[in-house]
């Protein structure tokens, strides 16, 4: 693989937080993820940005006939030629304290390039130190300006109630702006498998290898296990795709949404990773080469062997450095730190001020998603807040102004989000006809007033901070790791702490993040247990046994890995082993 100047990437963190991290970090080397969710929001930005640099600027509306692809596009040429601008202005700064130019390369991990750097600095002012300095502007190189897609957001597009063609649905558009833009870059398709998506992205040249390989777009799946990287990629590979990146993510121990595995947990998949890599290229080099000659299209070289990262609850510089060495890893994802960092993600200060403060229980796996899925939330938000509000009022739900997850079609006609006010009092009026008792009405009409306009909060970072919509009611999706986590950071200290140049946590207490996912994944299978306590019909037979055997597993798997690799941290992390070990014993599965 290219070298990249840094070994770690800023996640997409919900639609707004990571909107411009590009922006702020590109111009150091620094890859980070867009959501392109909210095309709204993008549009908003890209006026923001665009009146502050003195930019031309014409609104796309929605009489546009193709209005969230070409917004999408736009933005992201804005992003891709001011970055561009920014790296020659740093580029061509001078080598001395304070610069920009200065602060790349101090910024960067040990490597050949810092070693360089070093080199130079210690050279006496003269020709050769002038050459090395050419040498290392040469070298400068930014980070990439990625973009996420949810696969499962695909909502089908409507106007004046017409239901239009299927690439006018949401994650297509998103596609099309994307593979239009002038950038560079990957899409990270995230949240499952969608067919029709990875079809669409076949007819769009850029992701078409050239005859030497090289890609303009690139394609990086992020997936919670093996079994899906290998469905995913094969399936891909046979449309003549490539993907050049698998992102592991933890199914619990992230931030946002928590796509839960059965049991699976990160050590043993990464392992499974690292067992099977050469395979699992030769599998998907196989059906692309054949891919291509039914194509009729000739290729000198595949592309780049597909990078293996992960993200998912990494704290600590010593825990980012074995995961790097001892699963042969390209590079780590640090997403809910950041958010403690406004020189590079997009937080206001009450909310930064309310994370510092948080609690254990201020931070939760919430029913809050109107997908469905378990949303790590922050219980002080203000998007919380006001959701306890309008039901104390009598008046739950969203006025669902963005529709994006308009997906539901339990009552027919026109898809609802089922976070919205329609569709909370059509769903609260049709449980009250259907003779719950009492205590099952009780929990029904919790989850159903549970939901939140996730659309539009989590933008109000973005548009309190950029004074863009009057009164937003923020949402927060930071992950368990915030808890480590209690000041405001630069940036310069962030980067420092992941690459163990100084400490920003303190907790004494904190468990190992295998630990941490472990004992979320005890809790979740308690959850479980409690739905399947009500109706067994609702996961296949002997579900739960498979899960507590799944976990049972990684534990052996840890205790190998402790004797093996882990040194200061070892007898701790075996006693909280074996005290998870001794809950999941006493755990009764029902039936």
């Amino acid at each position: 693989m290219p070298q990249k100047p840094h070994t770690f990437h800023i996640p997409v963190m919900g639609t707004g937080f990571t909107i411009d991290t590009p922006l702020r970090v590109a111009r150091y080397g620094i890859s980070s993820v867009v959501s392109l969710v909210d095309d709204i929001l993008i549009e908003q930005v890209r006026k923001y940005h665009s009146t502050r640099l003195k930019l031309p600027y014409v609104a796309i509306t929605n009489k546009n006939s193709d209005p969230r692809a070409e917004r999408i596009k736009a933005y992201l040429n804005l992003l891709d030629g001011q970055v561009k601008s920014q790296v020659e202005v740093l580029r061509n700064s001078p080598f001395q304290a304070g610069s920009q130019i200065e602060r790349y390369f101090e910024l960067l991990p040990e490597s050949p390039l810092k070693d360089s750097y070093r080199s130079m600095s210690a050279m006496e002012p003269g020709p050769q130190k002038d050459q090395a300095q050419d040498a290392l502007r040469a070298a400068v190189s930014p980070g990439s300006i990625d973009v996420n897609i949810m696969t499962k957001l695909d909502c089908d597009s409507f106007s004046n109630g017409t239901r239009l063609p299927v690439e006018f649905a949401s994650a297509m558009a998103a596609l099309r702006g994307f593979a239009k833009s002038s950038l560079n870059s990957a899409v990270v398709f995230s949240a499952g498998f969608n067919r029709r998506l990875y079809n669409y992205a076949a007819q769009f040249e850029d992701f078409l290898p050239s005859p030497d390989g090289q890609l303009k777009k690139k394609i990086v799946l992020k997936v919670s296990d093996y079994r899906s990287a290998l469905v995913q990629g094969k399936f891909l590979a046979k449309l003549g795709l490539w993907v050049s990146e698998f992102r592991i993510e933890s199914g619990l121990n992230c931030g946002g949404h928590a796509f839960a595995t059965v049991g699976h947990l990160l050590g043993p998949v990464l392992d499974e990773f690292m067992q099977k890599r050469m395979e699992m290229s030769q599998t998907l080099g196989q059906a692309f080469i054949k891919a291509m000659e039914m194509r009729g299209r000739r290729i000198e070289n595949l592309p780049s062997k597909a990078a293996i990262t992960v993200q998912g609850g990494i704290g600590t510089a010593d825990e980012n450095r074995f995961l790097m060495h001892h699963y042969h890893l390209e590079g780590t994802g640090w997403g809910t730190p950041f958010l403690l960092v406004p020189e590079a993600t997009n937080v206001d200060y009450s909310h930064i001020s309310k994370m510092i403060q948080a609690k254990s229980d201020d931070v939760f796996l919430s029913d809050s998603s109107p997908l469905g899925v378990p949303f790590w939330n922050l219980r002080t938000s203000a998007s919380e807040e006001a959701r306890l509000d309008r039901i104390a009022k009598g008046k739950p739900g969203s006025a669902c102004p963005k529709h994006f997850v308009a997906l539901n079609t339990e009552f027919g006609g026109k898809p609802l989000c089922p976070a919205s006010k329609t569709y909370i009092k059509l769903k609260l009026d049709s449980l009250a006809k259907e003779g719950h008792s009492e205590a099952a009405m009780a929990n029904l009409r919790e989850s159903v007033l549970a939901k939140s306009c996730l659309c539009h909060d989590l933008a109000g970072c973005t548009t309190l901070n950029y004074h863009i919509a009057k009164s937003p009611k923020p949402s927060i999706c930071c992950g368990p790791n915030i808890l480590s986590f209690k000041h405001i950071a630069s940036l310069d200290e962030m980067v420092d702490h992941i690459y163990g140049r100084l400490s920003l946590t303190s907790d004494t207490e904190r468990p190992h993040m295998f630990i941490q996912e472990l004992k979320l994944y005890v809790e979740h299978l308690r959850g479980e247990i409690k739905i399947l306590s009500q109706d067994l019909s609702k996961r296949p037979k002997g579900y739960v046994q498979s899960f507590r055997d799944q976990l049972l597993n990684g534990i052996e798997y840890y205790r190998s890995l402790a004797r093996q690799i882990l040194e200061q941290q070892r007898e701790r992390f075996l006693a909280d082993l074996q005290a998870l070990s001794n809950e999941l014993e006493k755990i009764a599965l029902p039936g």
